[in-house]
């Protein structure tokens, strides 16, 4: 069924333009509250607490007000973190046992984006059965929902939120475990960690020089970050860095530069963590979880190592719900977002850094020679803009045009066509062995679907 307002990331779009209004943000509160409590009638369990962090977007002051006032307004007791990363929510939600965790953030997205992600009780993101109920909500005359003055709840301010989290991050490595010798350049996205990273480096003992710190607003991953990594790949040269690491805004992704100044992608990354985990004894299910995005060179290495390769759609809550079902504990995205079941229960990037610099630190190698296990295919990446809210994948001649495409690959590589889930895109990727001939078919195949949305 189609949904009006969720996506598969939240709801998302442009700022103080619907559906990313203070408006909405005030439905959806009132709306999830609703929902709950609706919950509470059946089970007699009690569903009065919600938490609201978000990023340093300029709009997040708008949103994370009115869902507040929704909350409150509904009988629920809010807690206000103030800028913190995606997945401190999500551990915050569980550790303060509060019933609706809620993150306001467009991720990797420009300034001018945010969204409204919503987390269970548990941690992970919410079920599609909850959100279509709180959509059939948010159209309710929701004033006929309210109830009497004397249930109104409270919001309090959590000080101490980054100070939790960064105690959570450092349980994940061995205890007396330090990163003590490394020379590491973190670049925060000027985003939600643009506090706790460098903090927690330091804690651990790293020599730390941070970029992408100085958040005003409007600079959420502008030029810096995972989604941009220049000024992270040269200044790890111009320091003499060990390493460098990357987060978007949200900071629930890794992108990791070695020392050369090279990038490290997240398929790269899940291969190490893979190894590590299956050499330590502890990869469940001898394979990992990916989405349709990922390199053949990962699976291919993988099949080398004895290990499987499970794809999914591409989407965090695919890789998490395909990782629950099969009972693995390693599952990412090619753009960085890694999900580490047995420490969290959703993407982390400074988690997954972790990870990453205690193998480098222990190994006694350069991350060059650590980070890079496998020769990846070639693989083009090409977006179209639509418009209009046109849908050129049904054309009759942009079918075609993917038939011939796919005849044209053969075996000698993969053929990937989707709808963006977060942005009016159409993504083209072409992988395969001849990078001049997936080169030929993504550009060929764009004009086409871009010719049909016009």
């Amino acid at each position: 069924m189609t949904r009006k307002y969720f996506g598969t990331d939240g709801i998302r779009g442009t700022a103080n333009t619907p559906p990313m209004t203070a408006d909405m943000a005030l439905k959806v509160a009132m709306a999830t509250a609703y929902v709950l409590r609706q919950s509470e009638a059946k089970t007699g369990v009690p569903m009065d607490r919600a938490i609201i962090g978000k990023d340093t977007r300029l709009s997040g002051y708008m949103l994370e007000q009115a869902m507040a006032a929704g909350f409150v307004a509904m009988g629920m007791d809010v807690i206000l973190t103030g800028p913190i990363p995606t997945p401190a929510v999500a551990m915050l939600t569980r550790s303060l046992r509060a019933d609706v965790g809620v993150m306001i953030s467009a991720s990797h997205n420009p300034y001018q984006d945010n969204g409204i992600k919503l987390f269970s009780a548990d941690g992970t993101k919410l079920p599609d059965a909850l959100e279509t109920e709180i959509e059939a909500a948010i159209d309710m005359d929701q004033n006929a929902l309210l109830p009497s003055p004397d249930t109104l709840g409270k919001a309090s301010r959590l000080d101490d939120a980054p100070g939790r989290y960064i105690e959570f991050l450092k349980r994940s490595l061995p205890r007396g475990e330090t990163l003590g010798g490394l020379k590491i350049v973190v670049d925060c996205a000027h985003g939600a960690a643009y506090k706790v990273a460098p903090q927690l480096l330091w804690e651990l003992e790293a020599e730390v020089i941070t970029i992408g710190n100085t958040p005003n607003g409007r600079n959420i991953n502008q030029e810096c970050g995972a989604t941009d990594t220049k000024a992270l790949q040269e200044r790890v040269v111009a320091e003499k860095a060990d390493i460098g690491i990357a987060l978007d805004g949200d900071a629930d992704r890794l992108i990791v530069v070695d020392e050369t100044g090279a990038r490290v992608d997240g398929d790269q990354i899940m291969a190490l963590l893979a190894t590590a985990k299956k050499e330590q004894g502890f990869l469940q299910g001898e394979a990992i979880v990916a989405t349709v995005m990922s390199n053949l060179g990962l699976e291919k290495y993988l099949e080398k190592q004895g290990l499987k390769l499970i794809r999914t759609p591409v989407g965090d809550r695919y890789v998490v719900e395909a990782m629950r079902d099969g009972g693995y504990n390693i599952g990412g995205e090619q753009s960085g977002h890694m999900i580490l079941s047995d420490f969290s229960s959703t993407g982390d990037g400074l988690l997954t850094a972790l990870q990453v610099l205690s193998i480098v630190s222990k190994s006694g190698q350069k991350a060059s020679e650590v980070c890079h296990l496998f020769d990846p295919y070639p693989q083009i990446l090409q977006n179209v803009k639509i418009t209009n809210g046109h849908t050129p994948l049904d054309d009759a001649g942009v079918k075609k045009a993917i038939t011939d495409a796919e005849k044209k690959l053969a075996n000698d590589g993969r053929l990937l066509i989707r709808p963006s889930g977060t942005e009016p895109l159409i993504r083209v990727m072409a992988e395969g062995q001849d990078q001049k001939k997936i080169q030929n078919i993504v550009s060929d195949l764009c004009a086409v679907i871009e010719k049909a949305s016009a």
